[in-house]
This record gives C-alpha cells, sequence and structure tokens, in this order.
C-alpha cells in the first residue's frame, strides 16, 4: 500500500529550522491585514451587525451600478449602499441606513422605484434582510465574545491537558488564525456577518484538533527519547502526524472548494473563511504553535539528563 502514502515513513523535514521564515510570513500576513481594515476604514460588517435594510436584486441582464443608483434617488431612502454581487453585473445588494428601515413597506418603495426606471419584469427581489440598529449592535458584541471566549478556552483546554507552555502555543496559535483570516476577508471586501463568524469558530475548533495531534505526539516522544533536544523531538513528532495532516487538510479543502465554486454567491463568502482559515490553521500547528513550546521549554533546547535509576540499570 506504499502507493497510497502521501508522506513517506522516515520523511525528516526541519521545520524548526524555518521557523524564523515562517515567523516574518505570519508578520507579513497580519500587517497586509490590518493594512486592508484600514483602507476599508475598518470591517465591512454586514446588515447582522449594522442594523438596517438589505435588498438582493436580480436583474434579467446587466445593469450599472449608477443607473440603479438613479433609479433609487426620487424614493429619498438615504444614502444607499449598492454593491456588485459578482454575478456579471446582474446581481446587486442595495443596503439601506438605519433611519431607512423605519419605514414601512420598505421591499416595496425599493421594488417601485425599480419598476418606474427598468420596468417590472426586469428584475425580482431574491431576498430582503432587516435588522434594528440595537439588534445589530448586540449581534456583534456577542459575535466578537463569542470568538475571544472560544479562543481562551481552547487554550486553557490544551493547557490542563497538556502543560502551560502548549496551552500558550495553541492560544498564540489560534489568535494567529483568526487574525489572519480576518484580515483576508477584508481584503476581499467580503462582508463580516453571522455566517462568516460561524466559519471562524469552526476555524478555531478545526486549528485546536490539529494542534492537539501535534502535541500528544510530541509529549509521547518526550516520555520516549528523554536525551533528544526538543527541538529534534518537535521535529519528529510533525513529521510523524505529516501524513495524516495533509489528509485531513486535503479532504476538507476539497469540500470546501466545491462549496466555494457550486455553492453560489450567498455561501461563497462562508467558504473563503472556512478556506483561508483551515489552511493557515494548518500552518500555525506546525510553525506558531509547535516553536512557542521550543521557546518555553526550560531547558532551551538542550538535552534533557536521563534519569539517575535508569542510567544504572544500564551499567
Amino acid at each position: 500500500m506504499a502507493f497510497m502514502q502521501i508522506i513517506k515513513p522516515g520523511t525528516n523535514i526541519d521545520f524548526i529550522h524555518l521557523r524564523w521564515a515562517a515567523l516574518v510570513f505570519s508578520w507579513i500576513l497580519i500587517a497586509i491585514g490590518i493594512g486592508s481594515f484600514i483602507y476599508h476604514g475598518g470591517p465591512n460588517y454586514g446588515i447582522d451587525f449594522t442594523g438596517g435594510v438589505m435588498v438582493h436584486l436580480r436583474f434579467n441582464k446587466a445593469t450599472a451600478i449608477g443607473e440603479i443608483r438613479d433609479a433609487l434617488t426620487p424614493a429619498r431612502l438615504g444614502d444607499s449602499t449598492i454593491q456588485d454581487f459578482g454575478a456579471g453585473g446582474s446581481e446587486y445588494l442595495v443596503r439601506l441606513p438605519v433611519e431607512a428601515s423605519e419605514t414601512k413597506g420598505i421591499s416595496d418603495t425599493v421594488t417601485e422605484a425599480l419598476a418606474n426606471k427598468f420596468g417590472k419584469d426586469s428584475f425580482e427581489v431574491l431576498r430582503v434582510e432587516l435588522v434594528g440598529p440595537r439588534v445589530g449592535k448586540e449581534l456583534r458584541q456577542r459575535a466578537l465574545l463569542a470568538v475571544g471566549f472560544a479562543t481562551l478556552l481552547m487554550g486553557t483546554y490544551i493547557w490542563i491537558r497538556f502543560q502551560f507552555r502548549f496551552g500558550v502555543g495553541a492560544a498564540v496559535a489560534l489568535v494567529h488564525d483568526v487574525l489572519i483570516t480576518a484580515g483576508a476577508l477584508s481584503l476581499v471586501n467580503y462582508e463580516i456577518d453571522l455566517t462568516a463568524v460561524a466559519a471562524l469558530l469552526t476555524v478555531v475548533g478545526f486549528s485546536v484538533h490539529d494542534t492537539v495531534i501535534v502535541c500528544d505526539r510530541i509529549r509521547e516522544n518526550m516520555r520516549k527519547s528523554r536525551r533528544e533536544t526538543m527541538a529534534k523531538i518537535i521535529n519528529r513528532s510533525i513529521n510523524e502526524t505529516l501524513s495524516r495532516t495533509v489528509l485531513t487538510t486535503g479532504t476538507a479543502i476539497l469540500v470546501i472548494l466545491s462549496l466555494f465554486f457550486l455553492g453560489g454567491n450567498v455561501i461563497r463568502g462562508f467558504a473563503f473563511t472556512l478556506l483561508v482559515g483551515f489552511i493557515i490553521g494548518t500552518y500555525s500547528s506546525i510553525f506558531i504553535a509547535s516553536p512557542i513550546v521550543l521557546w518555553m521549554e526550560p531547558a532551551r533546547g538542550k538535552a534533557r539528563p536521563q534519569p539517575v535509576a535508569a542510567a544504572g540499570r544500564g551499567r
């Protein structure tokens, strides 16, 4: 069955040697994400977190944003935001300010204004979402708390299950994963809504699952090889679990790619978040969590002394 093995037994990639390059790479990704947030004036929150009205429209033919804006101007709906939904110029999201959400029949108003400009049969309303400003603010706060508490509790679990340094490595890796994934969402200007938060929580769970596997193998090898340096133990542990990591992440990514390309525009942001998060989560288990365990090793990577009793039996 050797032909089915993606990573052959005996593979010895020096991951620890690459930790400094990985650290620089991670900081570059985080800096790009922060720069994107600054450029866009903060996160691109969806209607779930900002409050207001969102109308999803589909036109029978490609229509310019300027034409849609001109059609809505006579209705005096406020400073609306119109976003291309990525369907060749035929689907758009129209966001209306919070004040407009207090108007009864907002969907009928939008439909009537567009019908006067383009004709009643030239478009259709696919969905309408309405969220009050107070509810949107509360949802945003709870979403941030959910991601924060999930990260904290996962790190605490690793600490209790293994050692303190393993918990620190897992917690830093989770923060790393969330920052880079959120930055990627901002970079491509995807909305951060409830589905994106659900995807981020899934990424946290996946990243911890992969970190637990690596940490468990490190702890097992620490007991078996007491005279090896910590760097060698970590390298061997990562290489021994590498085949399982590639298979698990690879099959998950295949499913996510199917969702991204075939699931439609509504679920594309969710799939994109999972895609970036799963890749970064696998990367952080190897290049973030594991090096932190090495840096916090009391012996700082030196050979660990063999117990006296064991040495006596060997004489």
